[in-house]
């Protein structure tokens, strides 16, 4: 079976003067559909920068990285925004919420960015929020939600393009335990049915409950181990 995703020799270096520090070094990575990948390892690692390479929020500087049969750095820029777009969901650590949109409103603004006609992206907003367990909650703008609650509407808003996978970088990481629980009981619910999950964090819990988890140490992929029976 083809993978969804294909990351060969994945290389970035950031340079600052005539400094260069190497932050990833030659990862290869392949990730089949429906998977929970949790990547781990410490602070400085190359765990965010790693997201951001795979998911074509940053360049690389060699090697390619396969998408849903796509080579999303051989795209122009365009073309690229506009793939993530349709292809992936975000999460991140930051709900990055518009404070003055309620949040129907904003979970169907990238569906209105991707050219969704109105109605339709109103009725996927719904839908999706409804789904993550805030039909409730429709109307209220983030000061009004609890930090669970923003950070489900973040979810559904990831969510509600159908993407092909979620990227969610520390998504736990402003939440209290609890909360943070819940959250991840629900991002392994979606999982369930058949979301494709890269999940970067630093919790051990959460590494152990996912069906798979990779160690990243200074910019290089050191562990890659299946976990059978992971929840």
């Amino acid at each position: 079976m083809t993978p969804l995703l294909q990351a060969t020799g994945v290389t970035k270096t950031y340079r600052s003067g005539a400094s260069a520090v190497q932050a990833l070094r030659q990862v290869d990575l392949s990730v089949a559909a429906g998977e929970l990948v949790a990547v781990m390892g410490p602070s400085g690692s190359g765990k965010t920068t790693l997201l951001n390479c795979l998911s074509g929020l940053d360049d690389i500087d060699a090697g390619t990285v396969v998408i849903g049969g796509e080579s999303i750095h051989q795209m122009s820029d365009a073309r690229r925004t506009r793939h993530r777009a349709q292809a992936m969901g975000f999460v991140f650590q930051a709900f990055n919420l518009i404070p003055v949109f309620s949040a129907v409103e904003n979970v169907e603004l990238p569906l209105l960015l991707a050219g969704k006609p109105p109605k339709a992206a109103r009725s996927a907003a719904r839908e999706t929020l409804e789904r993550v367990g805030l039909g409730h909650r429709l109307d209220h703008r983030p000061a009004e939600l609890s930090g669970g609650e923003q950070q489900r509407v973040t979810v559904a808003r990831a969510l509600a393009g159908r993407p092909l996978l979620v990227w969610a970088d520390e998504p736990t990481g402003n939440l209290d335990t609890e909360t943070a629980g819940a959250v991840m009981d629900l991002l392994r619910e979606l999982n369930d049915d058949g979301l494709t999950l890269l999940l970067v964090t630093h919790d051990d819990e959460i590494g152990a409950s996912a069906g798979r988890r990779v160690v990243v140490r200074d910019g290089e992929l050191v562990s890659d181990e299946r976990q059978e029976g992971s929840r």
